[in-house]
Formats: C-alpha cells, sequence, structure tokens
C-alpha cells in the first residue's frame, strides 16, 4: 500500500506505487547489497559474505509494516532494517557488523575516525583489522544497534554545543572584539568543543555575512538525530529536556536560514537573532 503522504502527489497509481513502502524498502535492501559488492570488489570483505548479504537484502523477506513500526519508535529506519538485515545474514551464515562512525571527512581522510561498532563478539573480532584501518579508536557497544544508539549519545553533547555557543555568542555583541578574535578565544577554552577550532573561522565569516565554507553536517542532520534521540529516550522512560528545547532552536534555524545549512550556522543565527 502506497504511503498516504507521498501517494497523494503522484498522478498515476503506478507513480504513487514508487513510494509505497515495498518500493522504499526495496531501495534502502538494494543500498545495502550495492554496498557490500562494493567492498568485495575492493577486497575489504569476502565475496562469499557479499554474495550472502545480497541474497538476504530481499524485499520479500522483510515484514514492511512491522520495520515501520519499529521506526517511529526509533525516529529511523535505520536502526530497525539493519537489526533485520543481519538477522537474516546470520541465518545465511554470515556475519553482519554495524559501525556508524564520529568524526568528518578530514578524519576519516586520516584514518582517524571513532568507530562505534555494534555486532557479536566474534564478529567484532573479525572486522576489527580493517576497521583499525578507517579509526583512530574503536569501542565495541553491544549487539547490533548498539553502535547506532551510542553515536546517537556522542552527537547529544554537540548538537547542544552550537546553541549555546550561539548564546554566548549573543552576549557579546556590544563588546568591541572582531568576530575572528572573537572565535579565537572561544575555541581555546576549556567549554569548546573539539570541532571548534575547525569550524572557528567559518563562524567568523558568517557573523559578518560571510560564507562558513563546506558543509560537513548540516541543519537538517541536528533535527534528524535530535529527533532520533528523543525516541529512544521515550522508549526507555528517560527525559531528555535540554535535547527537546535544542531542537526548537534548530528547527527555527532551519526556518529562518536553511535546513541544508552547514550545522554552526546554528551558532550564527541565534548570535544575531535578537538584532534581526
Amino acid at each position: 500500500m502506497p504511503s498516504r503522504l507521498i501517494s497523494c502527489l503522484g498522478t498515476t497509481e503506478e507513480f504513487a506505487d514508487l513510494f509505497s513502502d515495498s518500493s522504499v524498502l526495496a531501495a534502502l535492501l538494494a543500498f545495502e547489497s550495492g554496498l557490500a559488492r562494493a567492498q568485495a570488489r575492493l577486497g575489504l570483505i569476502p565475496q562469499s559474505a557479499a554474495a550472502a548479504i545480497s541474497g538476504a537484502a530481499v524485499a520479500d523477506g522483510f515484514h514492511a509494516a512491522a520495520i515501520a513500526r519499529e521506526a517511529r519508535q526509533s525516529a529511523s529506519v535505520a536502526i530497525p532494517l539493519v537489526n533485520a538485515l543481519a538477522a537474516r545474514v546470520r541465518v545465511a551464515g554470515a556475519a553482519f557488523v554495524e559501525c556508524p562512525v564520529g568524526g568528518s571527512t578530514g578524519p576519516a581522510r586520516q584514518g582517524k575516525l571513532i568507530g562505534l561498532m555494534g555486532a557479536e563478539p566474534a564478529d567484532a573480532a573479525r572486522a576489527r583489522p580493517l576497521l583499525d584501518q578507517l579509526c583512530r579508536r574503536i569501542e565495541h557497544c553491544g549487539p547490533v544497534g548498539a553502535g547506532a544508539t551510542m553515536k546517537l549519545t556522542i552527537n547529544l553533547p554537540l548538537m547542544v554545543y552550537w546553541q549555546a555557543l550561539g548564546e554566548a555568542l549573543a552576549l557579546t555583541q556590544a563588546l568591541p572584539v572582531a568576530p575572528e578574535r572573537l572565535m579565537d578565544l572561544l575555541s581555546d577554552t576549556s567549554g569548546a568543543a573539539t570541532i571548534a577550532k575547525v569550524r572557528a573561522p567559518g563562524i567568523a565569516a558568517m557573523l559578518k555575512g560571510g560564507d562558513p565554507g563546506p558543509v560537513t553536517f548540516n541543519v537538517d542532520g541536528g533535527i534528524k538525530d535530535m529527533r532520533a534521540m528523543l525516541a529512544e529516550a521515550k522508549s526507555q522512560g528517560i527525559e531528555l529536556p535540554l535535547v527537546d528545547k535544542t531542537l526548537a532552536c534548530y528547527e527555527e534555524t532551519k526556518r529562518h536560514r536553511s535546513g541544508g545549512a552547514e550545522i554552526s550556522t546554528v551558532s550564527a543565527y541565534w548570535a544575531s537573532r535578537g538584532q534581526q
């Protein structure tokens, strides 16, 4: 059955069916299958493992409605999809390891990411030599699905930081300190996130109405992550009041700037919000 929100935009039944739950599921699984085949061609995983993943990644073997229900609880289709795929891959005799990473394109090129593995212990041990080439630190967080939860955990303080930085900058509006000097000072203090020194020039440029430079992670990504954090917290009976408020601030930033803007735009927007 086509998704009602999407199918209403289709002018024909055939077009609407392209966006049905089963079609979206098939597209997601085709990505996983294609990724496995590409990794096998590069020698990163055995051909037999790629074949097992491709064989398991067939939409007919998955319950789209069940995955959708779990996705509503986690605010992410990736978590229930990966769990379901991992179970089918194990039945086929292969192993499935998830490893979300912390770090942007720079650390990725240098092999200095932080890897957050979710896998059975034996599978994690087999995957570690490969992941050691990409990551400066690898944490085995538990079974498949645990890596995704840990990724939300490490992202939470950073989401709050960009908002807090914007509010801190707002306090300096009356001070005769150049944006470049101000950002250099703030990024050199104990309250700064590690990424602050990297993004400081871009934020200083935005404070003067300039371009922040390349987008490594955008506002929409932050909004998606915080919604997932709140959904995960709700499933555990936990309240995240600061994340809830920060999400509202990001959504305001998106309305007035852009969801595709570099995430540090949040800081620049709230620094000058009172002047707008």
